[in-house]
């Protein structure tokens, strides 16, 4: 069972459109229109899309609803009693995720209510689905290209945004990556997540062509994002972001491509690094900063798919 492709369809950005000072990055398809900076600059064209879409050498499709949903009628969902939050409680009155540690890090899964669940759309289980709620912006950097800024206050633990494009296969991931150059932008993420008897669950998420606003933020090895998997209709997660700390407004958004919330390395660390033909700099001016951005070498790899399980 799928949603209604009309709520997902993709919105290509024309040369032809307003302009910029009153340009809608995101096409009206999210809850708040995106803006860009400066005017009179716009985005390079691609198809806006709120959701995940297939890709090239998945045998998934995001949009299928395959979980079930709670029974929670006339009852709150609560833990003990509702389905999806088997794991605990995900977030609070507030609508801010409560399993925030110390390093950014979520303790464990989670999941939301989804659109069989007869609970409200009010439901405090309901967060990532409701879409953007903050006002933020795309804007021009001095040296990394374009970046996602916010407009206002974010509190820690709010989600932001989602990180959407299309969901490919391991080859089609790794055909992408080995064309591109050092000048290239990489927009693929690779997350891995392990679950029980030793088994890594992988996702591959492309928004290059066919994605949302995450596509336009940056590294830093200082990030005030964290990048957690949400699950809600299926086991494809959503790949959502939450402040990991209080945002100021005009603050640039960003998230750690490695995956950690802070890279930690000392001087002999960066000395160590082989930058390579592969290896891009990192401009995030962080104390922290490795000096080039994080890679996934096993996509570099010659060989066939590791077994990472």
């Amino acid at each position: 069972m799928s949603r209604k492709a009309v709520e997902r369809w993709p919105c290509e950005m024309a040369a032809t459109e307003a302009p910029t000072e009153r340009l809608d990055v995101a096409r009206g398809l999210e809850n708040v229109p995106v803006s860009a900076w400066p005017p009179g600059a716009e985005p390079e064209p691609f198809q806006y899309t709120p959701d995940h879409v297939a890709g090239p050498g998945t045998d998934v499709d995001p949009t299928q609803i395959t979980f079930p949903g709670c029974i929670c009628l006339k009852t709150p969902c609560l833990p003990g009693t509702c389905s999806c939050l088997r794991h605990g409680e995900n977030y609070d009155d507030e609508s801010c995720l409560i399993d925030i540690g110390s390093e950014g890090k979520c303790a464990k899964p989670v999941f939301e209510c989804n659109i069989l669940c007869p609970c409200s759309d009010h439901c405090r289980n309901r967060v990532v689905q409701r879409g953007l709620q903050f006002q933020l912006q795309v804007f021009k950097t001095d040296r990394k290209g374009w970046g996602l800024r916010t407009l206002e206050s974010i509190p820690k633990g709010r989600f932001v945004c989602e990180y959407a494009g299309e969901v490919l296969g391991y080859s089609e991931v790794r055909r992408r990556i080995q064309l591109q150059t050092i000048h290239d932008p990489n927009y693929i993420i690779a997350i891995r997540e392990h679950v029980h008897n030793g088994q890594v669950l992988e996702t591959f998420v492309d928004p290059a062509h066919i994605g949302n606003i995450g596509r336009f933020l940056n590294h830093s090895c200082e990030p005030n994002l964290l990048m957690i998997p949400v699950r809600i209709d299926s086991m494809v997660p959503k790949l959502a972001l939450f402040a990991a700390k209080d945002i100021l407004p005009e603050e640039e958004l960003s998230y750690d491509y490695s995956g950690r919330f802070l890279n930690l390395m000392d001087s002999e660390d960066k000395e160590r690094l082989d930058p390579g033909k592969i290896r891009k700099p990192c401009y995030c001016d962080a104390k922290s900063c490795a000096a080039f951005l994080p890679y996934d070498s096993s996509l570099f790899c010659p060989l066939e798919k590791p077994n990472i399980g």
